[in-house]
Parts: C-alpha cells; sequence; structure tokens
C-alpha cells in the first residue's frame, strides 16, 4: 500500500545573521512534527532553507567587506550548521539563490505580468530599512516602523504592483469554508478583522533602490520584492515550473500540508501566498500554523536589546535533546513562551534528570541487581498493574490526538505523566521488598517487566520529540522502536531479554549557581541585572462596599480575538472580546505594556456590565482587569486555569 504523502515547510531563515533560540525553535518543532508523521506511516517531505535577497544584506555586505553573496554564503552555512546541531530532519534546505529557484521566480513574475495581475507604478511612502516594508504616517507608531520600532524614512521609487484586490473576495470565501486553514483560530480573526475585511492594497513586488535581488528579466533595473521571492520557494523546493514543466515530486507534494512559520509573517503566508496561488491556478496550501515567539526573560529576543540565547551555546551547557525538550514543552500552544537559564535548569533537574533520568536508571538497577539484568513476564499480576497498563495504552492515542491539533507541547507532557505513573507503579510495588521475599520473586519479576515495557512505549512515543534520548533509552532496555499502530500493544518487549548492565545517567542534576558562574564567565557585560527583591505595595484604602453594592458588578473571562492601536493615542488599545456568545469593543490604557500582536488570543478577566463610553472617540463596552506597580507597569489580570470565554468569575 503506497504511503500517504505529508509535505511539510518551515519559514526560511533570514540570512541577516545568527538564528538565536527563537528562530531555532520553529525547526525543532517542524522537526518534531515530521518524525511524528513518519512514526505514523506518511511519506514526510520536509523542507527548510534560507531567504538571501534584500537591501538589508547588500547593506550588511557592505559593512563587512564582502559581496552580498560572500554573505550570504557564510550566514547560509551557519544557519545549516545550527539546524544539523538539533537533529533536524529536514529533507531539502533551499536557498533562494539557487539557480532554478531564481529562473523560476523570473518566470513566475513574467507570468503574472502577462495575464495583467501585475503592472507599473510607483510608490511613495516612509520605509523601514531594516523591515524592508513601506508604511503610512497613520500606520506608524510614535513616529517609527510598527514591526521593529526603528525610524523609517521618506522614499519614493518606480515599483511594480500586484493586484491584491482582485482575488480578496476569493480568499475570504476560502478561509471561510476552510476553518482549519489558518491556525491557531485567534491568527485567523485577527487576519479577516484586521486585513482582509477592511480591503487590501495593492501590493509592492519590486524595487529599484538596491540590486541585491533577483533581476525582473524584462526590466532589468528592478529586482523581484522579497515576498514573491520568498514565499515561492515553497513550489519552486519541489520542482514548480509555471511554463507546465512541474516535475513528479511537485505533482506529488503539493499543495503542502503544512506551513509552520512564527506569528509575526502570519500575514504574508496567509494572505499574499495564498493570492499568489490564486493567481498561478494552483491549490492553496492545507494549513498555516503562526506558532507563538519564545522570548528570553520578558521580551522578545533582539540583537539590538542584547538579549539573544543561541542554540549552539544552549547545547554546549545541555545537551541537544534537554534543549529540544525545554522549547517544545515551554511554547504555549497560543500564547508566547520564556527561556531564562533559571528555567532551563529547573527543568531539566525536575523532569529529565528526575522523572526520566532516575526512572530509567532505577528499573535498569534493578534489573541487574534482583535477576542479573534478565527481564521475564512471570504472569504474576495483581490489580496495580492494570492502572498501570491502561495509562501505557491510552498514551499513544492521547499523542496522536494531540499532535493532530500540533498541541506538541500537550503531546510531551502525556508521555512524561506515563513515566510519571511508572515511578509512582515504583512506590505502590515497593520492589525492594517483594525482593527480600523467596515466594515473590515472580511478582517481582513481573513488577520489573511491567516497568521496561510500559518505558519502552513511552521511550518510542518521545522519538521524535528527543531523539537522541529515545534512541539510548531503548538500546539499554534492548528494546526495538516500535511504530504507532505498535505502541497501542501491551507486552510486544520479549519476555527473557536482558537489558545493559551498565546504566547510563541520562541527564545529570545541575547546579543553577555553577551554570550561573558559567554564563557570567561567557558574558560578562550582558549578565542580567540580579532580580529586585520583591516588594508589597500599600494603597490609600477606598470606601468600604457592601456584598450587594459587588454583586451588581458583572465579571466574565474574555477571550481577545482582535486587538489594534486607537489612532491619534499614545496610551489606548482597541480589543473585541468574545465574552460567551457576544463580542464587546473595549478600550485599555495599556500600549505601554502589550502590542496589539500580544493581545490577540489572551484569556482575560472583564468588568462586563460598566456603562459604555467614548475614549479618544471610540466606544468602549467594558473594562479588562489590570494590576499596576509602583513603576506604572501594568499585567493583564488571566485566569490561572483555561477557562472558556464567558466564564462567571466571583
Amino acid at each position: 500500500m503506497e504511503k500517504k504523502k505529508f509535505y511539510m515547510t518551515t519559514a526560511i531563515a533570514y540570512t541577516s545573521g545568527k538564528p538565536h533560540i527563537g528562530n531555532t525553535y520553529e525547526i525543532i518543532l517542524a522537526d518534531a512534527v515530521a518524525r511524528f508523521k513518519r512514526a505514523q506511516g506518511y511519506d514526510v517531505f520536509f523542507q527548510t532553507g534560507t531567504d538571501e535577497h534584500g537591501q538589508k544584506i547588500e547593506l550588511k555586505a557592505a559593512e563587512a567587506g564582502v559581496t552580498p553573496k560572500e554573505y550570504v554564503d557564510r550566514v547560509a552555512g551557519e544557519v545549516k550548521r545550527i539546524w544539523d546541531l538539533v537533529n533536524a530532519s529536514y529533507d531539502k534546505f533551499i536557498r533562494t539563490t539557487d539557480e532554478d529557484h531564481e529562473r523560476q521566480v523570473q518566470k513566475i513574475f513574467k507570468k503574472l505580468y502577462d495575464q495583467g495581475d501585475i503592472y507599473k507604478g510607483s510608490y511613495e511612502g516612509l520605509y523601514c530599512t531594516p523591515c524592508e516594508s513601506f508604511w503610512t504616517e497613520s500606520q506608524l507608531v510614535d513616529g517609527k516602523c510598527p514591526d521593529c520600532g526603528r525610524e523609517v524614512k521618506p522614499a519614493k521609487e518606480e515599483a511594480y504592483f500586484f493586484k491584491m484586490s482582485k482575488y480578496a473576495d476569493r480568499l475570504i470565501a476560502h478561509i471561510n469554508a476552510h476553518p482549519e486553514f489558518i491556525q491557531p483560530v485567534s491568527r485567523k480573526n485577527e487576519m479577516m478583522n484586521n486585513f482582509l475585511l477592511p480591503g487590501l492594497q495593492d501590493l509592492c513586488v519590486s524595487r529599484t533602490s538596491f540590486k541585491w535581488g533577483i533581476p525582473v528579466d524584462f526590466d532589468p533595473k528592478h529586482v523581484v520584492y522579497v515576498w514573491l521571492d520568498a514565499l515561492t520557494n515553497y513550489i519552486t523546493g519541489i520542482g514548480y515550473d509555471c511554463g507546465g514543466e512541474s516535475t513528479a515530486q511537485f505533482q506529488k507534494n503539493w499543495p503542502a500540508d503544512l506551513h509552520l512559520i512564527g506569528k509575526d509573517i502570519i500575514r504574508f503566508h496567509t494572505i499574499y501566498w495564498p493570492i499568489f496561488l490564486m493567481a498561478l491556478g494552483l491549490p492553496l496550501p492545507k494549513q498555516v500554523f503562526g506558532h507563538p515567539w519564545l522570548l528570553q526573560g520578558d521580551g522578545k529576543m533582539s540583537k539590538s536589546r542584547g538579549n539573544v540565547l543561541y542554540a549552539d551555546e544552549l547545547v554546549d551547557f545541555f545537551g541537544v535533546d534537554a534543549v529540544r525538550y525545554f522549547v517544545l514543552h515551554e511554547m504555549p500552544f497560543e500564547n508566547d513562551g520564556v527561556i531564562t537559564w533559571e528555567l532551563l535548569v529547573e527543568r531539566i533537574n525536575s523532569d529529565l534528570a528526575n522523572t526520566l533520568g532516575n526512572l530509567v536508571n532505577r528499573t535498569i538497577s534493578m534489573s541487574n541487581k534482583y535477576f542479573g539484568g534478565v527481564v521475564s513476564d512471570k504472569g504474576a499480576a495483581e490489580p496495580v498493574d492494570e492502572e498501570l497498563k491502561a495509562v501505557a495504552l491510552e498514551t499513544p492515542k492521547k499523542v496522536v490526538e494531540k499532535m493532530e491539533h500540533l498541541r506538541v507541547a500537550d503531546a510531551i507532557s502525556e508521555i512524561f505523566t506515563l513515566f510519571k505513573r511508572c515511578n509512582k507503579y515504583i512506590d505502590e510495588t515497593m520492589p525492594w521488598a517483594l525482593a527480600k521475599e523467596e515466594a515473590k520473586q515472580d511478582r517481582l519479576a513481573s513488577v520489573l517487566y511491567n516497568l521496561v515495557e510500559s518505558i519502552s512505549i513511552g521511550a518510542a512515543l518521545l522519538e521524535p520529540f528527543m531523539p537522541q534520548t529515545a534512541a539510548n533509552i531503548l538500546a539499554q532496555l534492548n528494546a526495538s522502536k516500535r511504530s504507532i499502530d505498535e505502541m497501542a500493544q501491551y507486552g510486544l518487549y520479549p519476555s527473557g531479554t536482558r537489558v545493559t548492565d551498565k546504566p547510563q545517567i541520562l541527564f545529570a542534576r545541575l547546579d543553577l549557581q555553577e551554570v550561573l558562574k558559567k554564563v557570567e564567565e561567557l558574558h560578562p557585560q550582558t549578565q542580567e541585572e540580579p532580580e529586585k527583591e520583591e516588594t508589597a505595595m500599600d494603597m490609600e484604602p477606598k470606601e468600604e462596599i457592601t456584598f450587594e453594592d459587588f454583586g451588581k458588578m458583572q465579571f466574565q473571562v474574555g477571550e481577545i480575538i482582535a486587538c489594534e492601536e486607537v489612532k491619534k493615542s499614545r496610551k489606548l488599545l482597541c480589543s473585541q472580546v468574545k465574552i460567551g456568545s457576544q463580542v464587546k469593543q473595549i478600550v485599555s490604557g495599556i500600549k505601554s505594556s502589550y502590542s496589539p500582536q500580544e493581545m490577540v488570543g489572551k484569556k482575560v478577566m472583564v468588568l462586563v456590565n460598566l456603562k459604555p463610553a467614548k475614549l479618544a472617540g471610540v466606544l468602549s463596552e467594558g473594562m479588562l482587569l489590570c494590576a499596576e506597580d509602583a513603576d506604572g507597569n501594568l499585567s493583564l489580570v488571566v485566569p490561572e486555569k483555561d477557562m472558556p470565554a464567558g466564564a462567571e468569575i466571583c
């Protein structure tokens, strides 16, 4: 039977510099998905690569005193080295300087021009060089680029434009008919409400102010602008030819099953890219997933902020699989995750060294101590065994269900729930006590068999996320790798198998102070300031209220489905908040602490029945609850556990 295909991509890394761990998270996430799909029996084609054109590259190459090609060759090599370091099992690494890609981009541009989708005009606006984006005055934030916060400069140049509005209604219809197309749902709402429904402007698709790009072959003073060049890698990399000579690989793999990208470029992948495909007469990808960011401490990683962590440095400290585990497990489905040295040490010690490492080591050591390493099922069962078996058999089903919805962190948690149940089983059965009674030797053997079998299932499930660790565990147990179907069967570990006589420590416990000392030695100039001692705050008491007064206020959980800045205001954000079946518009003075992008998807606490009022001319129909410290820093009050939008706060 022919395997079902699964074609997935990451965004291609921009070759302006070395990727940090926030960038690297995406390739680790994609690799976990690809490996899991392979374990399910899919014929996976996993593509990644580098985006290598643009004005920013041209400027950086000039600063470095090399040609743009020499510059991108070096950075692309560094990207590939880091992708390989974290054990990414990609099938193709495409570069947008590849000759076949450049040739196809020129053909695509000409085709779209000939059929009237691209026309020549001129562009005048405020230009941000790092982002390679034009902005209008109203789009700026405090007079600066809304994406990166840097200075913008007036610019005008001749350019070719793509008629985006021609395909907008068709794209809206597609999104409405395919709710799975943009995930998570909060990203879909943002694209529809903030971009598509208000109306699309035509898109600039060529530039004349720099030369480092793919020339427009029929008008060579123009180079193809970044998005038409970069996005098309997803089809050129598998053999697309707009002249009708596409390869068998393209015919097999397109449309893509999954584009895995960062939430900051969701607009380009769910609006520009689908419209380009429609113009080319190609089917749209099945799903675009915009993952959240991995933040360092309390902010987005940025070289200019000096808060960047790199994968190779973290791997030197903790090892590949510990880093993979942390970034996969600590990243929520929709909200941003946080990485710090302290959190890394805590997770490695509690989850990897204790829950997993200690479990494997104890099980192998007891097998050697009591039975010379031979693991046998003697059939001496007790009711507690059934509880362990039930968890072991349910775990693969739960992991498959989580992975179907790309809830990777939840899938890993299910696997570690099995490992924790194994540890509890040891406490319940007390093998050391059974070993003291001759009559309990068959029971002791069966207990150890159940542990080895359950760990084998867990290790096989762990392989997509921690491939080296999974292989190490299975090797020490002398267990075979299993398919997903085989993981759903209990008792496949051959009775009478001998485990290793020298168990290895999977993860050693770390001393936080020693780690921080090494970090300080490596980065004396960028070490984090010591945490300030937490202080309490006193407030001037207000007049007491009665319970009846309190009862007049209606507090509910709300989900922010869209958010934008209030024009001509330095403080206000306008949020669309789903509360039950209703959506309320709420204006809040929290712009200093939250960006509109950060707000979307958050579950918040809302005062629902506050009398509507206009703030800066915008109607507000409630209030978001926030905490404020002595310095004026704000933090939204959010429910500790996931609650449905509309849940009553009492």
